[in-house]
């Protein structure tokens, strides 16, 4: 088992406060976004024995055992993540395996610098996320009947915008909703920086439903992705409530502090609500244009104490355990590769005492049992 350094990164839209907080650790005054946790090549946890995507490297079956290495290749096959929201971040979507193996594939041939500004996919792989809330968390994700977005820009009463209602009323709805964000996208920069100008003052008069939308102007004055965020679910969290995103959901965080896991992958398609590259045409392909209700996810207990939050994938698998004081132990012991991460009390895996924040990577088939008390996040696979 080995216990790990992990890398904060400092995206403009973290929390100053939330991860250092959790941690108990003066806050530097500068964002911190994420804290990552896994063998992600772009900022891999460190271990006593090395930075841990070399250990994997060096013996994957070893590390991950034979089952994981025979389905997902020898690799982690997820990305662990504390996320603390301070802004709005870029309202966005994810490919599908067969999507993200294209689209490397046209990029790597197009011989396009990975780190290039303009680069969609990083790598070959699908990125579906699970985020489970720690604080009240607050999301966009998926479209909302047509009809109800409809209601909600028309209540704005701005003259510029009366087209898009008109066209949220048409059939089918994934036309629709096709439509408008295309519209919304391709439209003259200067007349739609004007449209949201007076959309925001608007969201500001009206408050409640619409005062989500004033502070996503507040953040990106002009940003078409404000107008196209009206089209999505608003989805708020309480803490031990989780979503899952699937592909070519488009989402934005708002702000909260959660957990989050995805599969091993850093393939973004971004819709607004960023100064950086949106590809529309590769955008428009990517989504899915379907409405539904976004369902909030609620862990299912298990006779052993483990509260599993079920997903449709298997890279990932997400649970926890709330362990009281004077608790039996519970034998965590897994043929599948594991971190534990601990975000209260100070509970012990192994001989390892874990601080809110502190995570270990246990190898597949080691021998683990969690003690003490506190609550403590389990990421392994289904293999």
């Amino acid at each position: 088992m080995d216990r790990l350094v992990n890398t904060v990164r400092p995206y403009a839209w973290g929390s100053t406060t939330a991860i250092p907080e959790l941690l108990g650790t003066a806050p530097t005054g500068e964002p911190q976004a994420e804290l990552w946790m896994g063998a992600h090549p772009g900022a891999p946890s460190r271990t006593e024995r090395g930075a841990l995507n070399e250990l994997i490297a060096a013996d994957p079956v070893r590390e991950l055992g034979e089952p994981a290495v025979e389905k997902f290749g020898p690799r982690l096959p997820f990305l662990l993540k504390l996320l603390a929201a301070g802004a709005p971040l870029s309202l966005q979507v994810h490919p599908d395996l067969e999507q993200a193996k294209a689209g490397y594939a046209a990029e790597e041939a197009a011989g396009i610098p990975v780190d290039a500004p303009h680069r969609m996919y990083k790598d070959a792989n699908h990125k579906p996320e699970l985020i489970c809330a720690l604080t009240p968390f607050d999301g966009l994700c998926g479209f909302r009947a047509p009809a109800e977005a409809a209601d909600l820009i028309a209540a704005l009463g701005v003259d510029s915008l009366k087209p898009y209602v008109d066209l949220l009323h048409a059939h089918p709805e994934e036309a629709a909703l096709r439509e408008v964000l295309t519209a919304l996208l391709t439209a003259d920069r200067e007349e739609m920086a004007h449209t949201v100008a007076e959309a925001a003052a608007a969201a500001d008069r009206l408050g409640g439903d619409h005062a989500a939308f004033a502070s996503l102007a507040h953040h990106y004055p002009g940003d078409p992705g404000v107008i196209a965020a009206m089209l999505l679910n608003r989805v708020r969290l309480q803490p031990g409530e989780a979503l899952y995103l699937g592909a070519g959901v488009p989402h934005a965080y708002l702000d909260g502090l959660g957990v989050e896991i995805m599969a091993n992958s850093d393939n973004v398609l971004r819709c607004g609500l960023t100064p950086k590259h949106v590809d529309v045409p590769e955008l428009l392909r990517i989504v899915r244009f379907e409405p539904n209700e976004s369902a909030v996810l609620r862990p299912e207990a298990s006779s052993s104490g483990e509260e599993v939050y079920e997903t449709p994938i298997d890279e990932f698998r997400l649970s926890r355990f709330v362990r009281a004081e004077g608790a039996a132990p519970t034998d965590v012991t897994a043929a599948t590769p594991q971190i534990l991460l601990a975000v209260a009390g100070r509970p012990r895996a192994g001989e390892l005492v874990l601080g809110p924040g502190e995570s270990v990577f246990v190898p597949a088939g080691e021998a683990t049992a969690l003690t003490g008390a506190g609550t403590v996040f389990r990421a392994t696979v289904v293999a």
